[in-house]
């Protein structure tokens, strides 16, 4: 894979993947979250944990794109902190839909 194709699928998969809690009611988009058996709305506590779990995933699959491309250079907290940071302003329009638009009653 080449490094421009590596950046724009990264790109896209945190894009992605930093609204997914926020589109969906479901766990990872896969399961339904059910309180005593009915299908509930996810808390907002539930939606950053999927939240920092995806941010993971996608740091992996940027990690892994890394090592293909070449050497793997050490990291330290302060990257880390930086990505999560911009990971949370990637999910910006998904909280916004989820919490701040107005829901029009028809």
């Amino acid at each position: 894979m080449k490094q421009t194709l590596a950046i724009y699928v990264l790109v896209f998969l945190a894009l992605v993947g930093a609204n997914l809690p926020f589109l969906t009611e479901r766990l990872f988009a896969v399961l339904p979250f059910r309180r005593a058996g009915a299908i509930v709305a996810k808390p907002f506590w539930l939606r950053f944990v999927e939240l920092v779990v995806l941010y993971l995933l996608i740091g992996l699959i940027g990690r892994g794109f890394e090592a293909s491309l070449g050497n793997v250079f050490p990291q330290g907290w302060q990257f880390y902190a930086i990505t999560f940071v911009l990971f949370l302003v990637l999910a910006f329009p998904g909280f916004v839909h989820r919490y701040l638009m107005r829901k029009r009653v028809a």
